[in-house]
């Protein structure tokens, strides 16, 4: 049960000024926290209580348990024939032999100088979603969002039912699995995996059957433009895969409002990692795990969330891997250019696509595979991997359907209940150490173990906390920071009446750029907005209001001014407008 004077958790609208609330209408807030937590119980597995403390565990190589479903191959067919100069010698290049299963996709085709262009994508797409218009399967083409460039930026929706609308999923009353893959325009595997399973989604493809659990949302090729220029990078430079909390990009932008529409349980981040370099300059060697992985864990992520992202993701997956017969480690790169400071995790920051998922309680994990630098060698088995890693994942959130939705209806509102309570960690980071690294000598073609320095992601130093704020408080000009949190999907209200907030002010320090806090109080005007942390995308909103971050909005540049923010310590009586 709800009082009615609870704040709603619908995301705010995308539209600017005075136009984003129309109707006054009186919605009180004071109160609202109380009710959620006197009003809700969902029964869970049984898991470790909540705590406030960073999520830290330790980084071996990773080890598998059995999954709960058998694995699907996708049917062999014709290999890809074309040859390309080898990088490396053929001993070398041995290690990586061709998969018994071939994947036929436009970019797989025998001769294939280049991967699936962006039309032939869009055409493969255009035509599994007309065959399916008869069917018991719905394979419904999404074309809303675009590229830099204009190019359109296509989505897949598999569902049983008639309708691939947002509600429609919702109503199944089953989870959705939502698959990003090929954010670097070089991440050219993943496309040709994410295409590969799209074709067995439809009435008679061996994924079938999974629909009658769950929903499936495929983005086959998230940055376009990256692809037809031949870079990682969006068109302007930006690195699409730092960008899903600042939200510069119109690339992030559809992403972010696909994931607020249809809600996903499960997000998996699809991409390659360099095979070469700077690990041959560096060590005479190329890395030799076939593929990362790697659940996210990120400052305030819900330990439900991560257990999920865990057990449900990230273990079925790395099963399937090593039964494929293929070299499975942790997700990392380079941690710079030339590796002088060792090999990174994935990061911890909520800008990447899987982090900034689990803030919004998605059991999320990145999954890459050897070869963004390869191009066309090794292309079979690069795809291999990734289908076998979403087969699995696929197969798991199936198994575990009810589960996902109880975890999700439960950490919701844990995390809502949060508000004005305990400890927020605004800031962590990994635990520096050593890690050997498996590699493959370039001279003799052997496996070696070679010692690095190790950026832990999955070990958190809190390096900065502060109080758990009852919410945040934004000026009447601060748009662009309400647009991009309505597009991530918090819940953001607009003040109706002027109202008292007993808050703390953020005040810059020109000496170290500190951020210091001093409380007030002061009347919040008409027209200016309240973001509550009683909502289930709390952790994600502070995130982005915190301003003392590299990557808050304001270091973003999306607030321009600490003038324009307040965090609020006190449960407010405020009058809000009807959206």
């Amino acid at each position: 049960m709800t009082k009615h004077h609870a704040t709603v958790f619908a995301p705010s609208l995308e539209r600017t000024g005075h136009a984003l609330y129309s109707h006054a209408s009186r919605w009180l807030l004071a109160g609202s926290v109380l009710a959620l937590t006197a009003c809700t119980s969902t029964p869970l597995p049984e898991w470790t209580p909540r705590s406030t403390a960073p999520v830290s565990t330790s980084t071996p190589a990773p080890t598998a348990t059995a999954p709960d479903a058998p694995v699907i191959s996708v049917a062999p067919i014709a290999s890809n024939t074309h040859v390309q100069a080898l990088p490396y010698s053929a001993s070398v290049a041995a290690l990586f032999p061709d998969p018994a299963e071939r994947y036929s996709t436009p970019g797989l085709s025998d001769s294939r100088l280049q991967f699936t262009t962006n039309s032939e994508l869009a055409e493969l797409l255009r035509e599994l979603s007309a065959a399916s218009l008869n069917g018991n399967v719905r394979l419904g083409l999404l074309s809303s969002g675009n590229a830099q460039s204009g190019s359109p930026i296509h989505a897949l929706v598999a569902t049983k039912g008639t309708s691939i609308s947002p509600q429609a999923l919702e109503d199944s009353g089953r989870p959705t699995v939502m698959i990003v893959a090929a954010q670097q325009g070089t991440d050219a595997a993943a496309t040709e995996a994410t295409l590969a399973i799209a074709k067995e989604l439809g009435d008679g493809g061996l994924l079938a059957p999974l629909l009658d659990k769950i929903n499936i949302i495929l983005v086959p090729r998230a940055n376009p433009d990256g692809f037809a220029n031949g870079t990682a990078t969006t068109a302007d430079g930006t690195d699409l895969t730092q960008d899903h909390l600042a939200l510069q990009t119109p690339e992030a932008r559809f992403l972010a409002k696909l994931a607020r529409d249809y809600h996903p349980s499960v997000m998996l981040d699809a991409g390659e990692f360099a095979a070469i370099e700077p690990t041959r300059q560096r060590f005479n060697a190329v890395r030799a795990n076939d593929m990362g992985l790697q659940y996210a864990v990120t400052p305030n992520g819900h330990e439900f969330i991560t257990k999920a992202a865990r057990e449900w993701v990230h273990q079925p997956a790395l099963h399937a891997l090593e039964q494929a017969g293929l070299r499975v480690d942790w997700a990392f790169e380079a941690a710079d250019e030339n590796a002088d400071n060792g090999y990174a995790m994935a990061s911890i920051n909520p800008t990447t696509l899987s982090n900034a998922s689990s803030l919004k309680n998605m059991a999320s994990m990145v999954t890459d595979s050897r070869g963004s630098d390869l191009r066309r060698i090794h292309v079979q088995r690069r795809v291999h991997g990734h289908v076998q890693a979403m087969n699995a994942v696929l197969q798991s959130a199936a198994s575990h359907a009810d589960n996902l939705k109880a975890v999700d209806t439960f950490v919701m509102r844990d995390i809502a209940s949060q508000a004005c309570r305990g400890k927020l960690t605004v800031q962590a980071q990994p635990t520096i150490g050593q890690r050997d690294i498996t590699v493959v000598d370039m001279d003799t073609a052997q496996l070696r173990q070679q010692p690095v320095v190790w950026s832990d992601s999955l070990q958190l130093s809190q390096s900065r906390a502060r109080s758990h704020a009852c919410g945040y408080w934004l000026s009447a000009d601060a748009i662009p920071a309400v647009e991009r949190l309505g597009m991530l999907g918090v819940n953001v209200q607009r003040v109706a009446e002027l109202s008292s907030l007993d808050a703390e002010a953020y005040q810059a320090s020109e000496a170290n750029d500190a951020v210091a806090l001093q409380r007030n109080s002061f009347e919040a005007p008409p027209g200016s907005y309240y973001v509550s942390m009683n909502q289930p995308l709390a952790y994600l909103a502070a995130a982005a209001l915190e301003p003392d971050t590299p990557y808050s909005f304001y270091s973003a540049g999306v607030l321009k001014d600490l003038s324009k923010v307040a965090r609020v310590v006190a449960l407010p009586q405020i009058v809000f407008d009807e959206d």
